[in-house]
């Protein structure tokens, strides 16, 4: 039997829906477009969401058997009648900055002018280099790099995850440390969805799961949708197992700097809770 996958057309999302299924065996990739492929609009004027409907919608009518999204495109609520299957091992979650000489955050020229479309990203790279001056930049990783490449950015901010899947070198200088800018939630991590009354693919997929990951970014995800589920909330947090305890560091720009804390836990939820609550105080402290 041939699995129809669903995937957005991109460079990298061709590569990252490839590489989840590969175990898979007889596998066919069906490209959707989205809204947000569509648009030339800011992604903050077009809301949550815009990368999953299209393919969450196709998956409901059986167009195809399972999507594979970017965790961190994915909203917080639960989606009617569909099912996370599985959350495979984590890429690295760090951010990069890519400037046309490679050099890095160091490297980059005083005033230079950074690409970047993420409230998190812009917040945290004013607070490292206030003289920094940032710019909405849209398309796909190559079309943001050959327009840093042109000169028309100074630099851009990138995961490090996808450059990686798409066998792009980065250097450790472009690599952003977790204690300078900590990732959004979910980001580096791929989600496999399918429909809720599909056991048998529900069961496939259930190989490819990573529980590790799958309790970091459910930690994350939580602290998110405590803080208000929004991409326009400049919010990151990086999670992880450490024996049996779920550690989640968190960071909050706010009008008087960035507010960063760590939580310890039994439980992604007490994680979460715990983060969210400590961030609450400090920003109005």
């Amino acid at each position: 039997m041939t699995l129809r996958v669903g995937t957005r057309g991109s460079r990298l999302a061709l590569a990252q829906a490839a590489l989840a299924t590969r175990s898979l065996g007889d596998v066919r990739l069906v490209v959707i477009r989205t809204r947000g492929d569509d648009s030339a609009e800011p992604l903050a004027q077009l809301g949550e969401g815009i990368f999953v409907r299209a393919l969450e919608d196709a998956l409901r009518r059986g167009e195809v058997d399972l999507v594979v999204h970017s965790l961190k495109d994915l909203p917080t609520e639960e989606s009617r009648g569909l099912v996370i299957a599985a959350i495979p091992q984590r890429e690295d979650a760090r951010d990069v900055l890519i400037s046309a000489d490679r050099s890095g955050l160091a490297g980059l020229a005083q005033g230079a002018t950074v690409g970047t479309s993420s409230v998190r990203r812009t917040a945290f790279l004013r607070a490292l280099r206030p003289d920094v001056r940032t710019v909405a930049i849209r398309g796909n990783v190559d079309t943001r790099l050959a327009k840093v490449e042109r000169g028309e950015y100074g630099g851009a901010m990138l995961a490090l995850a996808g450059l990686r899947r798409l066998g792009i070198a980065v250097s450790e200088a472009e690599i952003l440390p977790l204690h300078l800018c900590l990732p959004a939630p979910g980001q580096g991590a791929l989600a496999l969805q399918c429909r809720a009354d599909d056991p048998a693919t529900i069961a496939l997929l259930a190989q490819l799961d990573d529980p590790a990951t799958r309790v970091a970014v459910e930690a994350e995800r939580a602290l998110l949708r405590l803080l208000g589920a929004s991409c326009e909330i400049p919010l990151g947090a990086y999670g992880r197992v450490e024996g049996d305890e779920v550690v989640l560091d968190a960071a909050l720009a706010t009008d008087t700097g960035v507010r960063r804390t760590r939580a310890v836990a039994r439980t992604a939820a007490e994680a979460a809770r715990r983060a969210a609550g400590e961030l609450g105080r400090l920003a109005h402290a």
